[in-house]
């Protein structure tokens, strides 16, 4: 796996799903979509993206996103990149 490949294509979904709304992204909570996404040199990548509740008040939302190339090395442990958004929009740690 080209790790920088992998890494912009993360960031770039990452991206994507930090301009959702709250009230979207609420939607996704305990179910996790997986996508196959192809780099521009061909490169078949796997990214999940996983919502869940990030506090025991059920508000703050953690969304998870992980890239792997498919291979045992990296299914075992892919780059993942996340965040925590509250229901106001804001987004915790910034």
């Amino acid at each position: 796996m080209n790790r920088n490949e992998a890494l912009t294509i993360l960031r770039e979904r990452i991206t994507t799903l930090r301009a959702r709304p709250y009230s979207e992204l609420v939607q996704y909570l305990n179910n996790a979509t997986c996508d196959e996404v192809f780099a521009p040199g061909g490169q078949a990548y796997q990214i999940e993206v996983v919502v869940m509740w990030d506090d025991q008040t059920h508000s703050d939302l953690r969304v998870i996103a992980s890239i792997d190339d498919g291979s045992l090395r990296w299914s075992f442990a892919p780059l993942v990149e996340d965040f925590i958004i509250r229901p106001d929009g804001t987004f915790l740690g910034e």
